[in-house]
């Protein structure tokens, strides 16, 4: 899964978001990527991100479907607005993404699997990358290759995406 913030104290929210996710039933934080300063992607005018990845080890309960509805709890527990009042690639307290579940797909409504729109962005790719180096998405591509396709750079702890 991706976290990410970039209002208040942004770090202390992905570490917050990592312990209430630990904290809920059959679910172990298995593997927690270092944490990128990354810069807005979709829309410029707004505070850089922290943005990490982390690997939950889920108990036989837990679906896709399931998992997403407790994120989204978690995100209105941590003071981020419902879809339809916040501002869409706005600013976040927190966003919590369901980037992949197993090898499993979905395209309904409410949650589309793989995550659409991740191997279009280093922010979310980079930090996939430390905790599964050698993960391959449901349609074979592997990460180093979804990574080679797009343009940015790491200096430190930040990720700058763009020509």
């Amino acid at each position: 899964m991706g976290l990410g913030a970039n209002l208040g104290d942004a770090r202390a929210a992905l570490d917050e978001a990592l312990r209430r996710l630990g904290e809920l039933p059959g679910v172990h934080v298995a593997a927690v990527s270092p944490c990128y300063v990354t810069e807005p992607q979709d829309r410029a005018d707004q505070p850089w991100f922290h943005n990490q990845a982390a690997a939950l080890a889920l108990g036989p309960s837990w679906t896709p479907e399931s998992l997403l509805a407790a994120l989204q709890e978690m995100e209105a527990a941590m003071g981020r607005p419902p879809e339809g009042v916040r501002e869409r690639f706005g600013p976040r307290p927190i966003d919590l993404d369901l980037l992949l579940f197993e090898n499993q797909r979905r395209n309904t409504p409410e949650l589309t699997l793989p995550h659409p729109r991740m191997r279009r962005r280093a922010f979310v790719l980079v930090p996939l990358r430390d905790i599964a180096p050698a993960l391959v998405f449901p349609d074979g591509e592997g990460i180093g290759a979804a990574l080679a396709k797009i343009p940015f750079k790491i200096e430190g702890n930040s990720i700058f995406q763009g020509p």
